[in-house]
């Protein structure tokens, strides 16, 4: 794995005539997990196409930069909300479609042990279609772990997962990805607290910056420290909405 960069986003964005962010400056710190909380409809997701290089139905009028000056493209595992799982293929090709359409060969073995990390080893041979919700989002998950990329944009990868298997994912992801430029999409503060050095609230149109913990991370579910930013974090959230 090459270097991972930090990454500057400065600029604004509109959708038709609604403002989703302006005057928005967001540092995604090297090596490090940073989140984006906010409220539906705020830009979150449309800041992470916007840093994966993908298409965007908002007009962004600004720059994204990284500390290393090099482009991001070919640098970025990205998770979307949607699984995006090919219907016809078993679950095991789906693991290992993005680096298959680039040319790149993993080892056998080494999809088979992510594979087993998400809990899916009897599934591997499944079509998506035979799978939950949250088992399909698992596969979307091992898939952007295999990719082993320096820079990881998230896209609310844990929401269909019931309460214990969040924990272990979160785990298994905060355990993978270390060391890597991560940034984190999700509507759930205590989420945000528990895997994330840094975290941004996007709301109103602005970026506020919380005040960020100490590491380690991710933090143990019964962290007072961690439990007191996450209830102030949801109120932020409430009083803005």
């Amino acid at each position: 794995m090459t270097r991972s960069p930090e990454i500057l986003l400065k600029g604004c964005a509109h959708l038709g005539e609604k403002t989703l962010f302006k005057h928005l400056e967001l540092q995604v710190k090297a090596g490090e997990w940073t989140a984006l909380l906010g409220p539906s409809g705020s830009g979150k997701s449309t800041l992470l196409r916007l840093i994966a290089g993908l298409a965007t139905a908002a007009e962004f009028d600004g720059q994204i930069q990284t500390d290393d000056q090099q482009s991001l493209i070919g640098r970025i595992g990205y998770m979307a909300q949607q699984d995006l799982l090919l219907e016809w293929a078993k679950i095991s090709d789906n693991v290992t479609l993005g680096s298959r359409l680039r040319g790149e060969i993993w080892p056998s073995e080494r999809r088979d042990k992510i594979i087993e990390a998400v809990g899916l080893s009897d599934k591997a041979d499944k079509l998506p279609s035979e799978l939950s919700g949250g088992q399909r989002q698992r596969v979307a998950l091992a898939r952007t772990l295999l990719e082993d990329k320096p820079v990881i944009l998230l896209d609310e990868p844990f929401s269909a997962l019931d309460a214990r298997t969040r924990a272990d994912m979160q785990d298994l992801a905060a355990s993978q990805l270390a060391g890597r430029t991560v940034l984190l999409v999700t509507h759930d503060p205590g989420e945000a607290v528990r895997l994330c050095r840094n975290i941004y609230l996007l709301q109103n149109e602005k970026l506020v910056k919380a005040t960020p913990l100490a590491p380690p991370f991710p933090k143990p579910l019964d962290d007072s420290k961690a439990l007191a930013l996450q209830a102030k974090l949801l109120m932020q959230i409430r009083a803005g909405a």
